[in-house]
């Protein structure tokens, strides 16, 4: 547990919020992809709003074991997330686009927490963020990739 935890609660409110964001985009991108790479995509995306929404609540309860109350809710993750809504009615390929830069703002964000968290000797929260940021760095690294045909 940190003396001062509050730059590091901030940094997990800030992350929890980009991640349920970033998780409700791409379930809304997983239902509304079509074309030639429909069932590549789909299955793709499904796996990873499912990663997502797990990754929201060990977030969360970090928070809790930290002692703060978790923010909820569209209006409070709003006032807190990068993370801007997605078009259903995008290309396929531009939907994955817009999932690769999510995963990176994601990624610069964890990576600043990481810092964070050390500074403040919270060594359970910069483990933990380290992780989360490893699968948003290999996410981005696929999205672009199969963006780059």
């Amino acid at each position: 547990m940190t003396t001062n935890n509050g730059p590091v609660i901030t940094v997990l409110e800030k992350a929890l919020a980009d991640t349920y964001a970033l998780a409700l985009k791409t379930q809304n991108y997983h239902w509304n992809v079509t074309g030639a790479d429909f069932f590549q995509l789909h299955g793709m995306f499904e796996e990873q709003y499912g990663d997502l929404s797990g990754a929201v609540d060990e977030l969360a309860e970090r928070i809790r074991a930290l002692g703060q109350l978790s923010p909820g809710g569209f209006k409070a993750f709003q006032a807190l997330t990068q993370i801007e809504d997605g078009d259903g009615a995008s290309s396929p390929m531009d939907m994955v686009k817009d999932l690769a830069k999510g995963h990176e703002t994601v990624s610069s964000l964890l990576r600043e927490g990481v810092a964070t968290a050390e500074e403040n000797d919270d060594v359970a929260t910069a483990d933990m963020l380290t992780g989360r940021l490893t699968v948003h760095q290999k996410t981005a690294w696929m999205l672009n990739a199969t963006a780059a045909r």
